[in-house]
């Protein structure tokens, strides 16, 4: 056998999951390898360049609070930001960064090259090794022929399992424009027995800054005091950039529309599912037909390239017809395309045949993280990805698995959503998707889940001791805040000035800020604090008091939840020796193998009369009676 060596863990592919993976693993003492088929597009931002937006922003905050990278190097690379959701609820505001597409990767790559433990390899795989006699991963095989052993593998190919890219009826193999895609592994995974499916995404054409008339649209600058995504970040030291808005009209459409007979969307030649969420301008076309426009968003691709991303007309269509839809939107009609939109399809495996860690149920130490899972978007890739490293080196450690429940993070909730629900087309985050948004704010990551990081081993001394000072902090002036009492004839005049009603009696700082017309600045002015606070416990202050009542409410629900998520149902529970339960249901559970009654109640099609027999027969269970159970329902609840 043509063996190199052996590592703790490899993983396979080095786009956002894969890199937070390797130096996750790295940074917990293994010895990891990370292979990639091309070292010099390490961290690539294959679509648009930027970072975070709606419920992102929040998963980007928190791959910083657990020690992840994503944040620092989207600081270190951002020439744009913006908070977005300003004039709605706190638990909605996101932040969003444009990012130099060079300076991101030569960053993440920096990062990773000076990753102690941290070995990175060129190549391709094609084959995983698997030990038949006990089902547990064993290492990789390479195009070449070479081999090597690992604990754990984690496999992050993005879109290049299969990838295949169409333009017009144009198709060629790629795992992206440019690169080759990856066939063997693809084919390791199917005959391994893992279900697969087919996906589709894509991206718009690139456009030359020099044929664009800026004056013709509408530019849209980001904060004038932009603030990061990590609190390790001082300042942002980049210049900043706009980004500007223009829009398709009835030109633009009917161009599209004679071109359809062309798409290899609406010809039959895709075959893969696109994202509901973000259709191409073909798609929206059609979809949308009474709309008059739809938005272009264009964005620069860096600091020292003339590339614009013409976010919003994402698209398939023949280069000829790409090029007369551009050139009809308004400021663009001279535009000259410097890279053509295109579509890719590529395989996926379908995510309930993961834990929750993200281990594979049926091949011990095979991790599977970002679009291999069906999902799309850098954010959800890195989260996946720092969480299947740190479970796998969690694991070969012997140590408790690192689990966040859909109360503590927007990553427990995407994770709980793959693994729970599966996914039919590519799967996106927002807000919508988290009951319990007001406790998973953009300001509160830290407070949420830097803890659970230090525990791990992502987050080290220093960063931890900032963090202890910053929620003592915090703490202190929400005491005061209680504590401290104001007279009528200190603040009533600056109440009037505020539009408020004035006070009778003292009242606390609290029950101020508590009114609407108020904000903190405004308790600081009237009663300054013996230290001056940071900005985000500020602003995370003003939060807490402010939606106290809504915020003690979501945590009585939580406290219903976490006591169905306490009974857990064992890895080989027999869902057949429970008498009552359809075959859709019996599928769907022996599918999902939930590991606890709250899962099982998160299944789509689950009932509440299954959910009922499963917990009888488990307290059967817990009594030590072995007898096959029956419970008698009524037709009205089965069905």
């Amino acid at each position: 056998m043509n063996k190199e060596r052996d590592f703790d863990i490899i993983v396979i592919g080095a786009g956002h999951a894969g890199c937070e993976a390797a130096i996750a693993t790295a940074r917990l003492g293994l010895s990891t390898c990370l292979f990639t088929i091309n070292i010099d597009t390490i961290a690539q931002l294959s679509c648009n360049p930027a970072i975070g937006g709606q419920a992102k922003g929040h998963m980007v905050r928190e791959i910083d609070a657990l020690g992840g990278e994503m944040a620092k190097v989207a600081d270190a690379a951002g020439i744009q930001f913006r908070l977005l959701n300003r004039s709605k609820g706190p638990a909605v505001w996101s932040l969003r960064a444009q990012a130099d597409r060079s300076l991101y990767r030569a960053y993440m790559k920096k990062k990773l090259e000076e990753s102690k433990n941290l070995y990175i390899k060129q190549g391709t795989i094609e084959r995983l090794i698997v030990v038949k006699e006990t089902g547990k991963i064993d290492g990789v095989e390479t195009s070449l022929g070479i081999k090597y052993g690992a604990g754990a593998v984690i496999v992050t190919t993005g879109t290049f399992l299969k990838g295949l890219i169409h333009i017009g009826m144009n198709s060629f193999p790629a795992g992206r424009a440019g690169e080759f895609p990856s066939t063997g592994l693809s084919d390791s995974l199917s005959s391994l027995g893992f279900k697969m499916g087919r996906l589709k995404t894509g991206t718009p054409p690139r456009l030359d800054s020099k044929s664009i008339n800026f004056d013709k649209i509408v530019p849209q600058w980001g904060d004038t005091h932009p603030a990061p995504f990590s609190h390790s970040t001082r300042e942002i030291t980049n210049p900043q950039l706009p980004c500007y808005i223009t829009y398709t009209n009835d030109s633009t459409h009917e161009v599209i529309k004679r071109g359809l007979e062309r798409s290899p969307l609406y010809s039959g030649r895709i075959k893969g599912t696109g994202p509901r969420y973000c259709p191409s301008i073909e798609d929206k076309v059609v979809r949308f037909f009474e709309r008059p426009r739809h938005q272009v968003f264009l964005e620069p691709e860096g600091l020292d390239t003339k590339e614009y991303y013409a976010n919003g007309i994402s698209t398939s269509l023949p280069y000829d017809i790409q090029v007369r839809v551009v050139r009809s939107i308004e400021g663009l009609e001279e535009a000259e395309i410097m890279r053509p939109g295109y579509a890719i399809e590529y395989d996926f495996v379908h995510p309930t045949q993961l834990r929750h860690t993200l281990e594979t149920k049926s091949i011990e130490g095979l991790y599977l993280a970002g679009q291999i899972n069906g999902t799309s978007g850098y954010e959800e890739a890195a989260a996946q990805g720092l969480m299947a490293g740190v479970n796998a080196a969690l694991k070969l450690k012997n140590r408790s698995p690192l689990i966040l429940r859909r109360d503590e993070a927007y990553i427990g909730v995407l994770i709980d959503d793959l693994v729970t629900k599966g996914v039919d087309e590519p799967f996106r985050m927002f807000t919508s998707r988290a009951e319990f948004r007001l406790l998973l704010r953009n300001d509160n990551a830290e407070t949420r889940l830097t803890e659970r990081g230090y525990e791990a081993g992502l987050v080290n001394e220093e960063a931890f001791e900032e963090f202890r000072v910053r929620a003592s902090l915090l703490e202190m002036e929400k005491r005061r805040l209680k504590k401290k009492f104001i007279t009528p004839n200190d603040v009533n005049q600056e109440l009037i000035e505020r539009n408020t009603s004035p006070i009778s009696e003292n009242a606390s700082l609290e029950q101020l800020l508590k009114r609407p017309e108020l904000d903190y600045k405004f308790i600081k002015a009237v009663a300054p604090p013996d230290k001056e606070l940071p900005p985000s416990v500020c602003r995370q202050i003003e939060t807490e008091v402010k939606y106290d009542g809504y915020i003690r409410q979501q945590m009585q629900l939580i406290e219903k939840v976490k006591r169905l998520e306490e009974k857990h149902i064992p890895d080989n529970f027999d869902y057949r020796e429970i008498n009552g339960l359809s075959k859709e249901i019996l599928g769907r559970l022996e599918e999902v193998r939930p590991s606890s009654i709250a899962q099982a109640n998160r299944i789509p099609g689950m009932t509440p009369a299954a959910v009922s027999l499963i917990m009888v027969y488990l307290e059967k269970m817990k009594r030590g009676k072995g007898d096959k159970l029956t419970v008698p329902i009524s037709k009205k609840m089965q069905e």
